[in-house]
């Protein structure tokens, strides 16, 4: 089981880089810094990469409704364009 651990600010000041080696290698979940007795920050490791992409990927599925007889694969214009008549810039 991973732990879970609470530090002074002093504490934590004077074995910082151990602190945060243990939390790169998931040694550690969690790290509480108090000061005088109260906690004043929570230490986690980062989320895997993968894990991050897990959370965006698909996130808005099902938030968009498209209508029935709409062809999102047809022009939308009435009119050429300009760039057909060779037009580059107007």
């Amino acid at each position: 089981m991973l732990a879970h651990e609470t530090y002074s600010a002093s504490e934590f000041k004077a074995k910082c880089l151990e602190i945060l080696n243990r939390l790169s290698t998931r040694n550690l979940t969690r790290v509480t810094i108090t000061k005088h007795g109260r906690p004043v920050a929570v230490l986690t490791p980062p989320e895997e990469a993968a894990d991050s992409v897990r959370h965006v990927y698909g996130f808005m599925e099902g938030s968009v409704v498209g209508l029935d007889n709409y062809d999102l694969t047809e022009p939308i214009l009435d009119e050429p364009l300009l760039a057909e008549r060779g037009v580059l810039h107007a």
